[in-house]
């Protein structure tokens, strides 16, 4: 009898070693920092054109957005709000530059780094000013495939002028 269970383990543990890992996911980072740059592209487009609903449709719907003397807004719908007055300033502009695209290795996460340039009327002089700064955007991969910025926040280099 302890024959027979050492031969059964001889040959179980035999078997375990032939089993094979499974492949490695393939490695799709490059791929994924291009889609993400031609988002940052469509979203510029978008904001040049004020449209809110495609703007805000780059967020995920837990997503946050953190711009100075504002609290955050999480979520899409206080997204949306916190933007529609902001989008309705006739000489609102706002263009940023993406200067890098990381990926993680999973495949499921990204951020990107750059610059920006706005121009929005201010409230106390009624005249126009401009703000220049930096900005940093984590993504998220969903079920479906498609990046959605998670988090998205932004600050001035110095005061708008």
């Amino acid at each position: 009898m302890r024959l027979s269970i050492a031969g059964v383990a001889v040959v179980f543990l035999s078997l375990l070693g032939c089993t094979q890992a499974p492949p490695p996911a393939p490695d799709t980072r490059e791929a994924d920092a291009k889609a993400i740059r031609d988002i940052e592209t469509a979203w510029n487009q978008d904001w040049a054109a004020k449209d809110g609903d495609k703007i805000v449709g780059h967020y995920a719907d837990d997503a946050s957005l953190e711009i100075p003397d504002t609290t955050i807004l999480t979520g899409k719908d206080a997204i949306k709000a916190g933007m529609t007055e902001f989008l309705k300033d006739p000489n609102l502009s706002l263009a940023f530059t993406t200067a890098q695209v990381e990926v993680a290795k999973g495949g499921d996460l990204a951020y990107t780094r750059g610059t920006y340039k706005t121009t929005v009327t201010n409230p106390k002089t009624k005249k126009p000013v401009t703000e220049v700064g930096k900005y940093v955007t984590i993504y998220r991969k969903g079920a479906d495939g498609a990046w959605k910025a998670i988090q998205d926040i932004n600050n001035a280099d110095a005061p708008a002028k």
